[in-house]
Parts: C-alpha cells; sequence; structure tokens
C-alpha cells in the first residue's frame, strides 16, 4: 500500500515597505496637512496611475514540491518486505534470513544501503530508494525469500547427530565412530557431502541437505550409532603412582595414556587419554580439581571442551571429539583429551572440587 509522505515546504512572502507606504500616504506627503489619512484632492494621483490592488490581499505562496510516496516502512509485514531483504541481502546489507518483517534489522539495512547510494538516509523506502534497489538487484528466487531452515549445525550434542554421524559413515564421509557431537569433524564430512551432492558447501546441516542426505542412505540401527567401546584392561593399584592411593583421586599416566579414576586405592574406572602436544606439553605433578564446567569452550582457542575439570591454570581433563574421531593422530593444548564421551560424563558427576590430580609417568 503506498502513501503520501507530506513533507511540506513553507515559504514566506515579504511586503515590500515601500509600496505599503506609497498606499497609505500618496505621493505628497511633505507639503500636506497633519491629517495624513485624508491628503488635498490635488495631491490625488490620475486615474491610470491609482494601483487597483486591494491593501489587505496576501501575497501568493511558492508552489510547493510533490511529496515522494513511500512504498515500504518501520511495522510493514508483507511479501514485499521479504522481497526487499532478500535483494538487500545481495548488496550485502542484510545478514539474516528473510522474515517478512519491516522491523530495527530492516531498518537499519535500508539506512546503509541509502548511506552507501548518497541518498537521504531515512530508514524508510522511498519511490527513490525502491527504485535503486531494484536496479543494483535481480529479482530474488524462491530460495533466496524462503531459504531453508537449518537442522543441525556447530557445538550440537545429541542422539540425532549420531545419526547424521552414522549416516555419513555409509557414504564414506566420516571415518570415525559416532560420537554425537557436531564438531570440526562432522562439519567438514558434511561439507564434504553437499559438494559431491552439488549443494553449497557450509558444513551446516540444512533442511536440503538432511533431505538429500536421507535419500541417499539407511536409517542406521542402533548399533551404528552406538558402537561397543573398547575398553582397556584396568591398572592394578600396583601400577599407580603412590600418590593416588589415599582419597579420591585422578590418576593420569603418561606411559600408558589412561586415566584411572580411583577411590582409597581402588580403581573404579578407566579410560583412554590423549595429551598435549611437543609444542604444549600437558604438566606433570600433583594438583587439585579446582574448576568443574560441564559445557565449556575454550575462548582462547575457539573450541568445545566438554566436561572439563579444570586442574592447572588452562589445563582440564575434558572429553575431544577430535579424540574420538582420529585416535592418537593429533594432541591438545596441554589438555587431557577422553574419547569416550559417556565414560567422562560419568565421571564429571563423580569427581568433586578438590579432589586429587596425579599426573605422573
Amino acid at each position: 500500500m503506498v502513501r503520501s509522505a507530506l513533507r511540506h515546504r513553507t515559504s514566506v512572502a515579504v511586503a515590500t515597505l515601500a509600496a505599503a507606504a506609497l498606499l497609505l500616504t500618496g505621493c505628497g506627503s511633505q507639503g500636506g496637512t497633519d491629517d495624513e489619512s485624508a491628503p488635498p484632492a490635488s495631491s490625488a494621483p490620475e486615474a491610470d496611475q491609482v494601483d487597483d490592488k486591494p491593501a489587505d490581499e496576501e501575497p501568493e505562496e511558492e508552489e510547493t514540491e510533490p511529496a515522494e510516496e513511500i512504498v515500504l516502512e518501520f511495522g510493514d509485514e508483507s511479501d514485499q518486505v521479504r522481497e526487499l531483504q532478500a535483494r538487500l541481502a545481495q548488496l550485502d546489507h542484510f545478514a539474516a534470513d528473510p522474515t517478512g518483517y519491516y522491523g530495527d534489522v530492516t531498518v537499519g539495512a535500508v539506512a546503509g544501503f541509502q548511506e552507501a547510494q548518497q541518498l537521504e538516509v531515512s530508514g524508510t523506502v522511498f519511490e527513490s530508494t525502491w527504485a535503486a534497489i531494484t536496479e543494483l538487484s535481480s529479482a530474488p528466487s524462491q530460495q533466496e525469500l524462503y531459504p531453508p531452515q537449518l537442522v543441525m549445525g556447530y557445538g550440537d550434542n545429541n542422539d540425532q547427530v549420531r545419526e547424521l554421524q552414522a549416516r555419513l559413515i555409509q557414504l564414506g564421509h566420516f571415518d570415525e565412530k559416532p560420537t554425537g557431537y557436531y564438531g570440526d569433524v562432522t562439519s567438514s564430512a558434511v561439507r564434504a557431502f553437499q559438494q559431491s551432492a552439488g549443494i553449497e558447501a557450509t558444513g551446516q546441516l540444512d533442511e536440503n541437505t538432511w533431505s538429500a542426505l536421507k535419500e541417499q542412505t539407511s536409517a542406521p540401527a542402533q548399533d551404528d550409532m552406538f558402537p561397543p567401546i573398547e575398553v582397556p584392561e584396568v591398572e592394578t593399584p600396583a601400577n599407580l603412582d603412590e600418590r593416588c592411593m589415599t582419597g579420591r583421586a585422578l590418576c593420569i599416566s603418561k606411559t600408558t595414556n589412561t586415566l584411572s579414576w580411583v577411590i582409597d586405592g581402588q580403581v573404579q574406572t578407566t579410560m583412554d587419554v590423549r595429551f598435549g602436544t611437543e609444542e604444549y606439553p600437558t604438566r606433570e605433578g600433583e594438583f587439585d580439581v579446582y574448576w568443574k564446567s560441564r559445557n565449556h569452550h575454550s575462548t582462547l582457542y575457539d573450541s568445545p571442551m566438554p566436561y572439563a575439570l579444570f586442574f592447572d591454570g588452562g589445563q582440564a581433563v575434558h572429553y575431544s571429539e577430535n579424540f574420538a574421531a582420529n585416535g592418537y593422530n593429533g594432541g591438545s593444548y596441554g589438555c587431557v583429551n577422553v574419547r569416550d564421551e559417556a565414560a567422562i560424563a560419568a565421571l564429571f558427576d563423580e569427581v568433586r572440587e578438590g579432589d586429587k590430580v596425579v599426573v605422573h609417568w
């Protein structure tokens, strides 16, 4: 719906004081009587000299320019708003998916476009703004107007991710056992599938990618999604560091690459671990668990660290999706990586802050 934007230009006509004075006093004001309102008859102007314009007539106003029409503005909700947003996205002025609602984000996008094109910056789409947008962009496709929604993405951790990984295994795009965590390895596998299927390779699982993957694969069995985990032989107390024999201790051996959860000298559980690289070695010694963070994400290295048990500075015991997928082909930035998510999740619930951590050879 097009509405008029009334933008008035007011003008003030200024009456000429000299002309007004002539109308009131005539031309013989120098030698007349004191009553200037009734000049002598001899001083009256000739008939052809009298100004026939009434003294009280108002001056003419200047003509106003036609008001520019508004095409779209804040609060509108329509398919045309969706088209506007899609066109602005083509021009790198709208980063979100089109919604069809003209809110604050759209106002900012329009204002940014107007500034870039040296138009009057208002955040409102006038006729001139709409003409410039349509000239510089193309008619959006159906997918641009209604982009597919995300089904799964980086950081997700659930059974649906396990299904995704199991399906990618069927096509040879995921080489490890399903972990349920959508991290770097899963993102790379999704990207590889998208490239092979002729889909835009984003590494994110949108509706189109998920639909194509399900068409090319079969529903995975329970064992495919939750394969049995090989449990290493448990260390005997005789092989534990003597500092682990009392109290509650996470006994971490660099010799056997294992972590044993020990209470009063009795091994409760043991799991495989991986340590820091040569450039980022895991420190050895006796420490205490000083902080537990279930869904931790490293701000230093921008990587997930779920079930983190911090024991020395930024070093912690935590689950590693990379370790689960790639095994010992790699290392951490000094942390103790665990690849059995179920085991570390159970351990996280058992361990208390203040419990002992012993890292030894």
